[in-house]
């Protein structure tokens, strides 16, 4: 209960304090640069390498240079992977308008226009498209994700660019301030259209058309925090997955992989893919906090563990601004029946929330404001 209690009385998932927002703070100010990398990326796949079998460019956004390929090569790069990683994890777990209108009759017939005009006069492909017919067609699908993570990270970039530079000023000065900032973003953004269109042979061929009715918050913000920040996908090399062994569980509901659950020594680890991640916001970490970060027992081989925990230190805010901006009514509420709903509501996040890191920001003591 301690959960509902700290919201009720206009608290968040993460305890007040000035280390608290500093930390924050500057971790989203990195994240904001690599999510404007990420989002340019992904939209470039999806717009310009759409349906091309092998991309063997495609992290280059049309600018290809031997300069570019080298430190690709040398991996001094921005880590697109992680990108790709979180598209392909929200289209295996589905969720929002998005998920239904995939497997509708109007998006079959839109995509498969598409591909016959991507594959006019390419035998081979026509042939392989008759004789396996789902697997262009999950292509389009896959491609529909990258657009619709694209679109969802460019609202959120400078959404947290502009968080960031407002600490700065001195215009956030409480954990409350963040999570009101980007609540509030997120409300303005909510009704943003989701669509998604390609030119194939001076043609454009509408995939995701506006009159399907996906918006930015129902369609792409709820299910990202489901699939990314709660659900995610189980690490490879860190759980079996024999089916016999039954290590993961049948039931993706069940799953608890997410940026909110996992271990900060695991993500550090190599091969583990939110550790792309923590790589990329290593580049661009604000001087002040990298200093404090550095400054720990174990200095440079502790930063990525340090930027991970900061990182869900984050997310909590995002998390909270999310739950308050979805309640049924607002937490603030005097109304007895209204209360009633929204403890309902939130008991159900209480439950999703067992388990993750959530549970040792509760443990520090909150005083209720009202």
């Amino acid at each position: 209960m301690v959960f509902v209690n700290r919201l009720e009385c206009g608290g968040a998932l993460l305890p007040d304090t000035k280390q608290n927002v500093f930390e924050v703070c500057g971790v989203l100010e990195s994240y904001g640069i690599v999510l404007d990398a990420y989002w340019k990326n992904l939209l470039y796949i999806s717009e310009k390498e759409f349906l091309v079998i092998f991309p063997f460019f495609k992290y280059f956004n049309g600018k290809f240079t031997p300069a570019k390929l080298a430190s690709h090569l040398t991996h001094k790069r921005i880590n697109y992977e992680f990108a790709e990683y979180c598209a392909k994890t929200m289209l295996w777990h589905g969720g929002g308008g998005l998920d239904a209108y995939l497997e509708s009759p109007e998006f079959l017939e839109r995509a498969e226009s598409a591909i016959q005009a991507k594959f006019k006069g390419n035998f081979g492909m026509k042939v392989l498209h008759r004789s396996f017919p789902e697997f262009l067609l999950e292509w389009v699908r896959q491609a529909c994700l990258y657009s619709l993570l694209g679109q969802f990270w460019r609202v959120m970039s400078p959404l947290f660019l502009n968080l960031a530079e407002a600490y700065k000023q001195g215009k956030i000065e409480t954990i409350t301030d963040v999570v009101d900032y980007i609540r509030n973003g997120l409300v303005e953004a909510a009704s943003i259209p989701i669509t998604y269109s390609v030119n194939i042979n001076d043609q454009t061929f509408e995939i995701i058309p506006e009159s399907v009715g996906l918006t930015f918050l129902a369609d792409a913000g709820i299910p990202y925090v489901e699939a990314i920040f709660l659900r995610s996908l189980p690490f490879m090399g860190t759980v079996s997955y024999n089916a016999q062994i039954q290590k993961i569980s049948p039931a993706p509901e069940d799953f608890s992989y997410g940026a909110l659950f996992a271990d900060p020594l695991m993500t550090g680890a190599a091969g583990i893919p939110p550790t792309l991640l923590m790589q990329d916001m290593d580049t661009y970490l604000p001087a002040d906090l990298r200093k404090q970060y550095l400054s720990g027992l174990r200095g440079e081989e502790d930063l990525r563990v340090q930027i991970c925990i900061g990182f869900q230190k984050s997310m909590c805010c995002v998390t909270t601004a999310a739950i308050q901006g979805l309640a049924p009514y607002p937490l603030s509420t005097l109304v007895v029946e209204e209360r009633r709903a929204n403890r309902v509501y939130l008991e159900g996040w209480l439950e999703r929330l067992k388990g993750s890191c959530v549970d040792s920001f509760l443990a520090s003591r909150f005083e209720c404001q009202y």
